[in-house]
């Protein structure tokens, strides 16, 4: 039986999410809107024009919305290119499941831009199979559109993906996906996951999980089912 591992991004492959909401607070200031650091987590979450139609509802074009996310992502990428660097444990993970065979995608609601960034500057593109973003999906997370597209194009069935995320808004899309979890507490704290039943484990960082044991307890869950 052949499973597949879809990654999200922020937060789960790289810790930058404090950057995304520094960046996000700054460039709302410039825009007229003063969120506190709490305000921006709780509004500023998944696609970029999803989130300023979110906070500025119809106050903005699409011109508008382009422009104040271009600007904010290249802001992103400026302040956290000297500090990039993959979660703990996670290079020597993705090279195992790499020798494994285990096909691996990327499901993330960053633009292409981000996702090329971080990539290419720590060249591991060639472990992936698939790479779906924000210019891909029409609608985001929680709706499952992102992990489905991922599943699609490694040619694993949905059931048999295994999804590692690090936000609420994560988990439930994996599990509007029909797909189990992996959560990594990058960002939340391991009690905002109780009540979900599709979360296979929780850890820091990836050297609290190997590829090989994950595939043992998905090929448990099967069976089960």
């Amino acid at each position: 039986m052949q499973f597949g591992f879809i990654f999200d991004m922020d937060g789960t492959m790289v810790d930058n999410m404090m950057v995304h909401h520094r960046a996000w607070q700054a460039k709302l200031a410039e825009e007229g809107l003063n969120f506190t650091l709490e305000e921006v987590i709780a509004h500023c979450h998944g696609r970029n024009d999803e989130i300023l139609i979110r906070v500025f509802e119809d106050r903005l074009s699409p011109e508008e919305r382009r422009r104040i996310s271009g600007e904010k992502e290249a802001q992103y990428r400026l302040i956290f290119k000297d500090r990039l660097k993959l979660v703990d444990g996670l290079m020597d993970f993705l090279q195992r499941a790499h020798e494994l065979q285990i096909p691996m995608a990327i499901g993330t609601a960053a633009l292409i831009e981000n996702v090329d960034f971080v990539l290419d500057t720590l060249n591991i593109r060639h472990l992936f199979t698939a790479i779906v973003s924000e210019q891909d999906v029409t609608k985001g997370k929680p709706d499952p559109e992102v992990f489905h597209k991922a599943a699609t194009l490694m040619r694993i069935p949905v059931e048999n993906c295994l999804v590692f995320e690090d936000s609420p808004v994560g988990i439930r899309t994996a599990r509007n996906a029909g797909m189990p979890a992996v959560i990594v507490t990058t960002t939340h704290r391991a009690e905002e996951f109780a009540g979900f039943d599709n979360v296979l484990q929780l850890i820091k960082d990836y050297t609290e999980v190997a590829p090989d044991r994950l595939l043992a307890q998905l090929g448990e869950r099967a069976v089960a089912e």
